[in-house]
């Protein structure tokens, strides 16, 4: 390779590599993804901003995009959540913590070689088309040429702030710089959402605040990760294959042994959604409801206003508050891609498979899903399913085939889910793992 000082005079000078495949990021998604075509025999390059994998998991990443936080544990239970190939050690705790998992994802990406084929503390800047190749310039000035491009860097990076009128004068955050409720000891805070991450964040902030308060704008469904002293998840899977169930009719199994099991929701001040539990992305929490009622929690409706060092809400209560944390996700944004290879607000909903755009073929993407089921062996899937594709054992059909495949899932996408952005990356583990398998049994994917 070409000396980077000479490169960094001349940023149109391409570098060479024995390489034409692009893989950004070596976090849980670029490194299953670097396995699968390090198997498949494919030479690539593996580009990470950090100074080790992990992405997400590292807690405090020096690539400065993890939102982990120091309580944060894993929602899948540990026999659904590891790679197929490397079981993850049973004497573990059902539910690994982040140290445990990026401990996990060290071992895996050492035994098999994959650590010593990425360049580390190297950041890609841009990736722009020339041709129907990639040109992909570094931050230190190199620029290489690639017939194929797999972003794997994560899209939890970007966070997204609600647009409420008027003024806070307190401290407010967004809950991907969340780290520990040290700041918050004898607070007034309030955490607008319910998703997964606010409620752990609520309940972090709980045990040492003065009172934690939680504003959702439409509720959701809470439910609990142990049901019958087993994981839910696998309570889900035991449904599923007991009763030869699809997805959506073993959550209203599941919903009703819920209610059963916790009562009613409404109980806690917690409304029920306007949909059924199946159609969304239910929040997972075994400590929610019981702080609520032992009143360290409290759910508030959406805010109206921010008046100060209070809020307003839209059931005209008001509360003085001391901080505020907005758990209130993330836009899906790749800063180094050009908006000519793709835009968020169109593009996301415009990939075959959930990986390859429309547009430009050689452009990938693994880890850009949301599932009803565990992501790190859906995402193993996809990996194994691009290394097909790339070594011509998974032929790609016609653009045609392909867009109506594309079509199809955004019109069941809007069948299954709520109608909101939030589900835009959303997919069923089992029917989209059976897709991707099916194409790799009969070499050739279809619709």
């Amino acid at each position: 390779m070409a000396d980077s000082a000479t490169l960094s005079r001349t940023s149109t000078q391409v570098a060479q590599t024995t390489a034409d495949i692009c893989i950004v990021g070596a976090g849980s998604s670029g490194i299953t993804v670097a396995k699968a075509l390090n198997e498949a025999g494919l030479a690539f390059d593996i580009f990470e901003k950090g100074s080790d994998i992990g992405g997400m998991w590292r807690y405090e990443n020096d690539n400065g995009q993890s939102s982990c936080y120091a309580s944060l544990h894993i929602d899948t239970s540990r026999p659904n959540l590891g790679y197929s190939d490397f079981p993850i050690d049973p004497s573990l705790p059902d539910f690994l913590s982040h140290a445990q998992f990026l401990e996990y994802l060290e071992s895996y990406a050492d035994h098999f070689g994959i650590r010593q084929l990425v360049r580390f503390r190297t950041e890609v800047q841009s990736i722009e088309p020339v041709g129907d190749r990639f040109r992909v310039r570094l931050t230190n000035g190199e620029d290489h040429e690639y017939g194929t491009v797999i972003v794997a860097n994560g899209h939890l990076f970007d966070p997204k702030m609600p647009d409420f009128p008027g003024r806070f004068d307190g401290k407010e955050i967004h809950s991907h710089y969340y780290r520990t409720a040290a700041p918050y000891e004898d607070k007034r805070v309030m955490v607008v959402g319910l998703g997964n991450s606010a409620v752990d964040i609520a309940v972090d902030i709980s045990r040492s605040a003065q009172h934690v308060f939680v504003s959702t704008r439409r509720s959701a469904w809470v439910m609990p990760k142990y049901l019958f002293g087993r994981p839910v998840d696998q309570i889900s899977g035991f449904i599923a294959r007991t009763l030869k169930l699809p997805t959506p009719a073993t959550r209203k199994v599941l919903s009703w042994l819920i209610r059963l099991f916790t009562g009613d929701q409404r109980r806690f001040g917690l409304p029920r959604p306007e949909h059924p539990m199946w159609r969304e992305h239910a929040t997972l929490s075994q400590e929610l409801l019981p702080y609520i009622g032992h009143g360290y929690i409290t759910i508030k409706p959406n805010v109206e206003e921010l008046r100060g060092d209070r809020v307003a809400f839209v059931d005209g209560t008001e509360e003085v508050l001391d901080a505020i944390i907005y758990a209130t996700g993330y836009n899906i944004h790749f800063p180094f891609l050009s908006e000519e290879l793709f835009h968020a607000d169109t593009d996301v909903g415009r990939l075959y498979r959930r990986i390859i755009s429309l547009d430009h073929p050689g452009l990938f993407f693994a880890g850009l899903v949301q599932p009803i089921g565990p992501t790190i062996p859906l995402v193993e899937t996809q990996g194994k399913w691009i290394a097909g594709v790339l070594s011509g054992k998974v032929q790609l059909p016609d653009f045609h085939i392909r867009h109506r495949e594309v079509e199809a899932h955004r019109k069941w996408q809007r069948k299954t889910y709520v109608n909101s952005a939030r589900y835009t990356l959303e997919v069923d583990f089992r029917n989209y793992s059976r897709q991707m398998k099916r194409d790799m049994r009969e070499g050739l994917a279809g619709v």
